[in-house]
């Protein structure tokens, strides 16, 4: 009987899905309203994302505009997104507000590569946590005797083209943010 890989897989497409919302949050000098998502502002006594108390619209390459539904939000918004530390810009007009993207500096850049190389380190030891909870199950099933020895090592060898396989995601997903950042 050979082992049953489905919620390690799923485990393992949760991790991709993590570093890719982690990644969409970093602004790389490109007007994004998906930077936004992990803001949170005051409203009515409890905190929600800016996307449910206004609309986020691309302005330009490097603004966005948020028109929030109640015009008592304004400074709310204002004060949440400064608080994000971003590194935006915000300006308030009588339409709402303006988000400008500022000019990514080289030094800038470093930074949001060093930045991206953390979070790819933390989903790699997710991917490894994930990995040793199978492989125990594994050798658990084993010594049960659920899992004849040869199933064992099979399981093993296909343990480690999922692994392999994660991580070559994970590393495509850094590869194509870094690219983005740097240009």
């Amino acid at each position: 009987m050979a082992y049953n890989f489905t919620q390690f897989k799923n485990d393992l497409k949760k991790v991709d899905e993590r570093l890719s919302k982690e990644y969409s949050q970093i602004h790389t000098g490109r007007a994004s309203p998906s930077i936004l998502d992990g803001v949170m502002v005051e409203s009515h006594g409890s905190h929600m994302p800016i996307k449910n108390v206004a609309s986020v619209s691309i302005e330009g390459p490097k603004t966005l505009r948020i028109t929030p539904w109640d015009k008592t939000h304004v400074k709310g918004i204002e004060k949440a997104i400064i608080a994000g530390n971003l590194g935006l810009s915000v300006a308030s007009d009588d339409a709402g507000l303006r988000v400008i993207f500022p000019q990514l500096t080289t030094e800038t850049r470093t930074g949001l590569v060093k930045i991206l190389k953390e979070r790819l380190e933390e989903c790699r030891i997710s991917v490894r946590m994930e990995r040793d909870k199978v492989w125990t199950d594994i050798q658990t099933k084993e010594k049960e005797g659920k899992l004849t020895e040869d199933d064992k090592y099979r399981s093993k060898d296909e343990l480690q083209k999922i692994i392999d396989e994660a991580n070559n995601t994970l590393e495509s997903l850094f590869e194509k943010k870094e690219k983005e950042v740097m240009n």
